[in-house]
């Protein structure tokens, strides 16, 4: 194992720009307040790092601002989901014509762009669902995007047999969701 060099918190607070009051790093077991005087205090590497860290962390407010949460929590209404469900269903089901025609690069650009729109909507659909209701919505949810990951898998190895079995578990699928919605 790798020894830990204890490194000196001024020569850490000369590197770190502090605002007007000193950083504090809480840990569970203590805490360490900044103190940038010329004291000979020392700290561990592993400390240190965790503080330069925490304080590049919390000084860059703009790039925490700049995450996008619409995967973990959709911004549309269950309205705006329900009018848009069949549409993107509709647009999924055209990769048929890409099928028939063997063009799988293009099957799979088709399907990997007009899966993403209709799993948001499923997926906001059944969390505005009653709970007694969500169980087999999501059953055929996983169903309909397993089905849709296998069909890319068989369209990248040209397996005409595996993405023909695959699109007519997702018609299936798809069919029976929207008769439950």
């Amino acid at each position: 194992m790798a020894e830990l060099n204890p490194i000196s918190l001024p020569s850490l607070c000369s590197r770190t720009n502090f605002s007007s009051s000193p950083a504090v790093v809480s840990f569970r077991s203590f805490n360490i307040a900044a103190n940038c005087s010329n004291e000979n205090t020392s700290i561990s590497r592993r400390i240190g790092l965790g503080l330069g860290l925490g304080l590049t962390g919390s000084m860059a407010v703009g790039a925490a601002n700049a995450l996008d949460l619409k995967l973990i929590a959709p911004g549309q209404s269950f309205e705006e989901a329900e009018s848009g469900i069949r549409g993107h269903a509709e647009a999924l089901l055209e990769v048929r014509g890409l099928i028939e025609s063997e063009a799988w690069k293009e099957a799979q650009k088709r399907l990997r762009s007009s899966s993403p729109p209709l799993k948001q909507d499923l997926h906001t659909i059944i969390e505005y669902k009653p709970p007694a209701e969500r169980p087999p919505l999501r059953k055929l949810y996983s169903l309909l995007f397993n089905n849709i990951t296998r069909m890319d898998y068989a369209a990248r190895d040209r397996d005409a047999e595996r993405v023909w079995e695959c699109y007519g578990n997702i018609v299936m699928a798809i069919s029976d969701i929207l008769s439950r919605i």
